[in-house]
């Protein structure tokens, strides 16, 4: 008999459900630490305290000085930030060149053409079927008048891994500034920023377990960015506006389980991820992965399945009590096919029959298994329904 009891959420990359202790110190502090941490008295010192606290945490978590991080609200506000800032900064010396890849976030790809419209001359990188930038293709899309280079560390759709610390290496060699969207791979795996050899690196808070409404720009000692949010001193005078103390201390509280918990979850995850694509691949017809099985961030697939509209199949798993997606969060409600699935120049009906399943905290082998015996029934009646017939 069916369990519609059940709910289960593997949409971790849209957005992950706060963790106790988090959610505990959001609620503390919103009680306890109601000051202005920009306030010379007792209140305002606490306010303070917490700052630095959450501060060091997300330090540590990346490997940077706290000094180098500025709080935002979130990736996008980091990716505007970023692009932004280095663009208003490095106007003067004529460099009026921004690159990207073609499978960014919208966060990124939405301001590259806002900043078009002011003169900027922008390129996007392609990448093929793997879903992975290739470095000789920036190699040969750098000029002398190249500003800012902002490719993603993890691709929010299909999970794949860039080479950044190689793409990183290119930008700095023509004098170019280098920018990563780390959004999707903040919590899941190591991330080193020096390792890595980013200029600026843009983080979300609710990715990992995190609040809402909350994020970072880590920003390299020395590099050249504009305040794009101008007002009083905050942060160091690099982002005006009175602190989301509240939800910094979950961030620093969120980084803090992750240090502890990454190596474990990663690999507990892509177990569970491998047995998931296995399963599907195996007992469902017409089935095909999206983009390169490696590098990934170890909880995330995206898979084809021939034949069958992507958002019917989101319904029908959503009425056995499956929460899935048909990519970023952002752009669901819209009816055009994944941006990112186009630019791997994936054939027309693959970009829109493919589905992403992301896990994270909480996921088990039960529902895995669940999801798998489902989806076979799932998907032969939704064939039916049109008539189609996939070989086997």
């Amino acid at each position: 008999m069916k369990n519609r009891a059940m709910r289960i959420y593997f949409d971790h990359n849209a957005t992950t459900p706060v963790d106790p202790a988090v959610a505990e110190a959001v609620s503390r502090v919103m009680t306890d630490t109601f000051g202005n941490a920009s306030s010379v008295h007792h209140f305002g010192q606490q306010a303070k305290g917490v700052l630095d606290e959450a501060r060091s945490a997300l330090a540590a978590l990346i490997a940077a000085e706290p000094s180098e991080i500025v709080f935002t609200s979130g990736g996008t506000e980091s990716d505007n930030f970023a692009l932004r800032g280095v663009a208003e900064a490095l106007e003067p010396t004529g460099r009026r060149h921004l690159i990207a890849s073609s499978i960014e976030h919208e966060a990124v790809l939405v301001t590259l053409r806002a900043l078009a419209r002011r003169g900027w001359r922008t390129t996007l990188l392609s990448v093929d079927q793997s879903g992975i930038v290739k470095p000789e293709a920036l190699a040969e899309a750098m000029t002398d008048d190249t500003a800012i280079v902002s490719v993603m560390h993890a691709n929010n759709e299909i999970g794949t891994i860039q080479p950044v610390t190689e793409l990183a290496r290119l930008a700095h060699g023509r004098g170019a500034v280098f920018h990563t969207d780390a959004v999707q791979s903040i919590g899941k795996i190591p991330v080193d920023v020096r390792a890595l050899g980013v200029d600026l690196l843009s983080l979300s808070a609710h990715k990992f377990n995190g609040p809402k409404g909350v994020g970072a720009l880590w920003i390299k000692r020395g590099a050249r960015v504009t305040s794009v949010m101008t007002g009083g001193k905050h942060e160091r005078s690099r982002r005006a506006g009175t602190e989301n103390v509240a939800g910094i201390a979950g961030l620093g509280v969120a980084a803090q389980l992750a240090v502890r918990k990454i190596a474990p979850e990663s690999a507990r995850l892509g177990s569970l991820r491998n047995r998931l694509e296995e399963s599907i691949l195996a007992k469902v017809p017409g089935t095909a992965i999206n983009g390169a099985r490696e590098p990934r961030v170890p909880n995330t697939t995206n898979i084809s399945f021939e034949a069958v509209e992507a958002e019917s199949l989101l319904i029908a798993l959503d009425l056995e009590g499956v929460a899935v997606s048909t990519g970023s969060a952002c752009s669901s409600g819209t009816l055009e096919p994944s941006h990112v699935l186009r630019a791997m120049g994936l054939p027309s009906p693959r970009t829109q029959n493919s589905i992403r399943m992301s896990l994270g905290a909480g996921n088990t082998e039960a529902e895995v298994d669940f999801v798998v015996s489902r989806l076979p029934g799932l998907v032969e009646k939704l064939r039916s329904l049109t008539g189609a017939r996939v070989r086997a």
